[in-house]
């Protein structure tokens, strides 16, 4: 199938137009006109991963391998080592970050792993959903869904009705939420101190453990659409 035909779909899907402007989603290797073999969906890319993926084929990731410009191409970071074994292998790549953020992935969260229901959206990237539960039990709650193992949270009433989920690395837009209780990933310290002093519970959901989930959401929107992929397992880097 040729990219240029993929990258439509996924554009149906979720709208490249729809990403943040710091935002580098895309197709950041490879051509429109390239013809390719085999399909893959992962949340992140590695050197291990590489090597189940076969040549001539198009990954497409959540997180964008590239994200500010290349002054040097040197095989001696992270992103230059993945970059020469994607074009030894003639392998694509094609991410979908902060589009698939807005359109799929916190309604996927929300919905399809939490079992609540979308009430609003704000800034289009913030969804906000009921939860009428006691702080302490919404926390295990949340533990045993999204397999939390370091308990970081900022607790500022005892019982949450309303809460805000923006996945990945959210806590910057803190200021803009208008519910109970914010969950979000990579929690820092002095966002911590903001949400304390304006009364903001907030819990820290972990960024990967929040967006692991990208992959089986976009499958199931590109089973829709008749096309298969093979699914890739992304490691936290977390873990030992």
């Amino acid at each position: 199938m040729k990219i240029s035909k993929i990258y439509k779909i996924l554009d149906e899907i979720s709208p490249f137009e729809l990403q943040e402007s710091w935002d580098n989603s895309g197709l950041l290797v490879g051509s429109f006109d390239d013809e390719v073999e085999n399909l893959y969906i992962s949340l992140d890319l590695d050197l291990d991963l590489l090597k189940k993926v076969k040549p001539n084929s198009l990954i497409i990731t959540h997180h964008p391998l590239i994200f500010k410009p290349l002054k040097r191409v040197n095989f001696n970071t992270f992103s230059t080592k993945i970059l020469r074994e994607l074009i030894k292998k003639d392998i694509s790549l094609i991410s979908m970050h902060t589009n698939f953020d807005k359109t799929d992935l916190n309604r996927y969260v929300i919905e399809k792993v939490l079992g609540y229901e979308v009430a609003d959206i704000q800034n289009d990237l913030i969804y906000t959903f009921d939860v009428n539960m006691p702080f302490d039990e919404f926390y295990s709650f949340l533990e045993q869904k999204l397999n939390l193992t370091n308990k970081r949270v900022v607790k500022n009433s005892d019982f949450i009705k309303k809460a805000s989920i923006v996945t990945g690395a959210g806590a910057s837009m803190l200021n803009y939420i208008k519910t109970d209780c914010y969950l979000t990933g990579d929690i820092k310290y002095h966002e911590a101190l903001e949400a304390s002093e304006i009364g903001l519970s907030m819990i820290d959901i972990d960024h990967f453990q929040s967006e692991k989930f990208f992959s089986k959401a976009l499958e199931s929107k590109l089973k829709e659409k008749n096309i298969e992929t093979e699914v890739l397992e992304s490691k936290n880097p977390f873990d030992t």
